[in-house]
């Protein structure tokens, strides 16, 4: 009988053993599932300190000052990222999941949020962070440092504008310098000015060149015309380089952090100054009133204390921070008059060159400021 009893209890312990076994390769083979899953499905990638971008992630969003962010793809509906450091505030309340949102020192309390479909690149150059998004409603995205450069969808507005204003400006923009505009927008639209023959572009960052070629053709296309010659260099050393050869200087920077933060110094302006020919006309992102009245009012101070003209005009842009961004021109030519451009194409001819903003009209227009602006603007001393 107890021979029996033993029997049954060593067979009942076995099958309890087997069945603690059988458990654990169960649980083995989910959790080896589950995490290829995860790896299949969410990147982690580290964003500059500035700025947080989140998608999706912790669905909270920590303080700008943190050193590191993470830009997630998106799961729906799930919390799949890891905890955001925080920075001595309260974290904010979560934002939706797949959204990219921009937020910066530059403007404080201010944040623009595009829905996601892909993360198509993402790296750190030499000199900045490089990524481009797939977006629903804007198409493939350019952000450098964390902040939006250009939009399929609205791009042609800002490049448009600031080729058009100051070569339409110019009675004879034979030769022209790109500084920056390393996504190529800005060289597709000076090639389509028929009197343009030679277009020189400098680029700091070739991964920056790279990347436009292959995730946005639409603008790389115009670093390849033939009217291009391409340099990948410094442009605030280029201009020392070179004097008295350009009848059109257009700066296309970022804004003034990182690599492009010399391109808005007094310093650079005079370079440009002694890069021109006579009559020759300057134009430089400077960045949105609204926000930054006080940046754009030393841009143009620098511009005024160098040039015997200078101006300040604008150019909707939906993406760029109050959906408005402005230009700084100066010209050698006293006689120039920004306002009144001295080349108008016909309706015909702005639709053989595909433009879609830029007009005689919208020229004018672009030089027309609110109050508040101008008088701050007409007071800044030369």
């Amino acid at each position: 009988m107890s021979l029996v009893r033993d029997t049954n209890s060593t067979a009942s312990f076995e099958f309890r053993l087997s069945l603690v076994a059988i458990m654990e390769i169960i649980c083995l083979v989910l959790s080896l599932h589950l995490v290829s899953r995860l790896r299949n499905v969410r990147q982690y990638i580290p964003v500059p300190h500035l700025l947080q971008r989140w998608i999706n992630g912790d669905r909270r969003l920590s303080n700008t000052t943190c050193e590191t962010g993470y830009v997630h793809n998106r799961i729906a509906g799930q919390d799949t990222g890891s905890p955001a450091k925080t920075c001595g505030r309260e974290e904010m309340d979560a934002i939706k999941p797949g959204w990219f949102s921009e937020i910066n020192d530059l403007w404080p309390g201010v944040s623009l949020s595009l829905e996601v479909v892909k993360i198509l690149h993402r790296e750190r150059s030499q000199y900045q962070d490089v990524m481009v998004l797939d977006t629903k409603s804007h198409g493939r995205t350019l952000i450098l440092d964390g902040i939006i450069q250009c939009t399929e969808r609205d791009e042609f507005s800002y490049q448009e504008m600031i080729a058009f204003l100051p070569l339409c400006s110019h009675p004879n923009p034979k030769t022209v310098l790109i500084v920056g505009g390393g996504d190529g927008g800005v060289a597709r639209e000076v090639a389509k000015h028929p009197l343009v023959d030679r277009i020189m572009q400098v680029e700091i960052d070739p991964k920056v060149l790279e990347v436009s070629r292959k995730y946005l053709p639409s603008m790389g296309v115009g670093l390849d015309n033939p009217k291009v010659t391409l340099n990948v260099a410094d442009g605030f050393q280029f201009l020392k380089q070179h004097t008295g050869e350009f009848d059109v200087i257009i700066t296309d920077s970022s804004d003034p952090i990182g690599p492009a933060e010399c391109l808005f110094h007094e310093s650079y302006f005079s370079l440009m100054k002694s890069a021109l020919k006579p009559n020759g006309i300057v134009c430089s992102q400077a960045g949105t009133a609204w926000l930054n009245l006080d940046h754009v009012t030393q841009t143009l101070q620098h511009c005024k204390s160098l040039f015997p003209v200078a101006s300040y005009g604008v150019v909707s842009v939906p993406t760029y921070p109050t959906g408005q961004i402005g230009f700084v021109l100066g010209g050698l030519n006293p006689e120039t008059n920004f306002k009144e451009p001295k080349k108008i194409f016909s309706h015909s001819e702005l639709d053989e060159m595909n433009m879609r903003y830029y007009d005689d009209q919208v020229h004018r227009a672009a030089f027309i400021l609110p109050r508040f602006i101008a008088k701050t603007l007409n007071e800044a001393k030369k």
